[in-house]
């Protein structure tokens, strides 16, 4: 097999006839600019607004910047494709590609592990919130989960750049570190074995979020002030918490299951991840936490409508 750096891989996630692809088109270039509008006006209505500038709304917008570089990294080369007849990707490109959905979905995960955090700290222990969640500690906060998931995806997508591959096809719409190890030429048992390494981590940040739901929870049933901010603030987290951990189930099922699917529904399953998440986010945390939808309907000029 010829140089790494020299094999262009090819997609095989677009198999549909060009009429289909130009409404695919519209569609998806739809769907990506209301994914960065609608993260984008969320995240400007927190930045211009002193009375926004909380932990929950910082991390918030943390989570609203990773969706959109999520997104981008999957919409980009889709709409490219959709309108190409060559669907293909540099070894580069495929790496960079790999790079950037990984880092979004750990920082995904430890973004939600550490709103969980905040909302215990916020409702179960709020006499001492101020102090525990100062500036200083959102700021290393923000560091750690930034850092924690470009260092995990870092070494992985390096471990798969290290190995010699054998093949170029791509079974899927863009690239995914699995598809590309599965191309390699000699044995991948440690990338396995760092690939449950990373699960083992995330699933211990998935029993942290739990544990802490069930102090939230318990706390809820206590008071009916504590009630009322675990529905303002806690449900829309839940929420966005399942609707991530749904879209990965998806995208397990096609990558063990998906060969004999239907085309359309195995585009569906591997990109809903990269899709869904991303768009759904801002919304549900717009529309139910008060503050934001408030200011959000003020620079709009539609609270006054609404409130006839």
């Amino acid at each position: 097999m010829e140089n790494n750096s020299q094999i262009v891989f090819v997609l095989h996630g677009l198999n549909d006839s060009a009429s289909n692809r130009q409404l695919f088109f519209s569609l998806a270039l739809v769907s990506y600019l209301v994914t960065v509008l609608v993260n984008v006006t969320l995240v400007v209505t927190v930045v211009f607004d002193r009375h926004l500038h909380e932990p929950i709304y910082v991390f918030l917008c943390n989570l609203c910047l990773n969706g959109i570089c999520g997104a981008s990294c999957f919409y980009p080369k889709l709409l490219h494709d959709l309108l190409a007849d060559a669907h293909v990707i540099s070894y580069a490109g495929c790496l960079l590609q790999i790079f950037i959905s990984y880092s979004y979905v750990f920082c995904e995960f430890t973004s939600l592990t550490v709103m969980a955090y905040d909302r215990y700290l916020a409702i179960c222990r709020p006499l001492q919130y101020g102090a525990l969640m100062t500036k200083q500690k959102v700021v290393q906060l923000l560091l750690l989960t930034w850092t924690f998931s470009l260092l995990e995806t870092l070494v992985g997508t390096a471990m798969t750049a290290s190995l010699p591959l054998c093949g170029r096809h791509v079974r899927k719409l863009f690239c995914t570190n699995w598809e590309v190890v599965k191309l390699s030429c000699v044995d991948t048992t440690l990338n396995n074995i760092y690939g449950f390494v990373l699960m083992f981590s995330h699933m211990s940040q998935t029993v942290l979020i739990l544990v802490s739901y069930g102090h939230l929870v318990r706390a809820a049933i206590r008071s009916h002030s504590h009630r009322r901010k675990f529905l303002q603030t806690c449900l829309p987290h839940l929420v966005t918490l399942l609707v991530f951990a749904a879209s990965l189930v998806f995208d397990v099922m096609y990558s063990r299951y998906g060969a004999g699917t239907m085309q359309v529904l195995q585009n569906i399953l591997a990109a809903e991840f990269l899709v869904v998440p991303p768009l759904v986010n801002p919304l549900i945390y717009g529309m139910k936490l008060q503050q934001i939808r408030s200011r959000i309907l003020d620079k709009f000029g539609l609270r006054a409508e609404t409130e006839k």
